[in-house]
């Protein structure tokens, strides 16, 4: 299906199940977070899923190719983005699978339906307010600080979604374990797996993916770590696989 591009737009082929998405170049486009984050959170048959904070709608995207019997909703909060992320899910012929709801995450449950999801899902803001250099262009800034939702607003939405045994997936920094985990306790968010992403086998790692069942058993399985680049500088065969480059779709 065609689209109307705007000024700074294009289409990207996501090489996977035929799947496009359309990003603005002078805007926040989506990273290797979404993707990983998209593969991680182990999408089900049948699951319905809420992704808060879903920007250009790409984990949306990705999860409706892994999964084609479940329904997929993404909330954002900015307009432009959610008209984008809109466009891009007509383009794909996704409408009847996956919506996009323009709005604010905190209000999602009452929009939604409290336990109405069986996953939700989230690639937050990862910096506090006052941490790091505050991008001038206000629609970034809000994709890379936590300007209109904080991370305990997105744990508490989270939460308030989830039916009683649903799983919660998340994309953040290391830096930040200790309120992820700390603030996942506070709303009956247990802590089942973390795994550690490192840009090289020797480095430290630069993301965290962590999931959580809603009222679930303490028990945290430490996965282990997935590496980004080789020592060659070249993708690792696993997130050769997770892109899909290993074999055609």
């Amino acid at each position: 299906m065609e689209v109307q591009l705007k000024e700074f737009e294009r289409i990207e082929d996501l090489e996977f199940k035929g799947l496009r998405i359309i990003q603005n170049t002078s805007k926040f486009c989506f990273g290797t977070d979404a993707v990983l984050l998209s593969h991680f959170a182990g999408i089900r048959k049948g699951d319905i899923v809420v992704d808060l904070g879903t920007g250009t709608g790409i984990i949306p995207l990705l999860l409706a190719g892994r999964m084609e019997e479940a329904s997929i909703c993404g909330v954002e909060i900015q307009s432009e983005t959610a008209e984008m992320a809109n466009r891009s899910i007509h383009m794909n012929r996704l409408e009847s699978r996956v919506k996009i709801l323009e709005g604010d995450l905190k209000d999602a449950p009452e929009k939604l339906g409290k336990g109405s999801c069986s996953l939700v899902v989230s690639n937050p803001p990862y910096k506090k307010v006052g941490s790091g250099i505050l991008n001038p262009q206000d629609d970034i800034a809000i994709a890379r600080h936590e300007i209109l939702c904080t991370l305990e607003d997105v744990l508490l939405s989270a939460s308030r979604l989830l039916q009683a045994g649903g799983r919660f997936a998340m994309v953040h920094r290391p830096d930040r374990m200790m309120d992820i985990l700390m603030g996942m306790r506070r709303v009956h968010l247990e802590p089942k797996r973390i795994r550690m992403v490192h840009p090289q086998l020797h480095k430290a790692p630069s993301l965290i993916l962590i999931e959580a069942v809603f009222h679930g058993k303490p028990h945290l399985n430490w996965m282990p770590p997935l590496i980004i680049y080789d020592e060659n500088n070249q993708y690792t065969d696993e997130l050769k696989e997770i892109y899909h480059l290993m074999s055609a779709t």
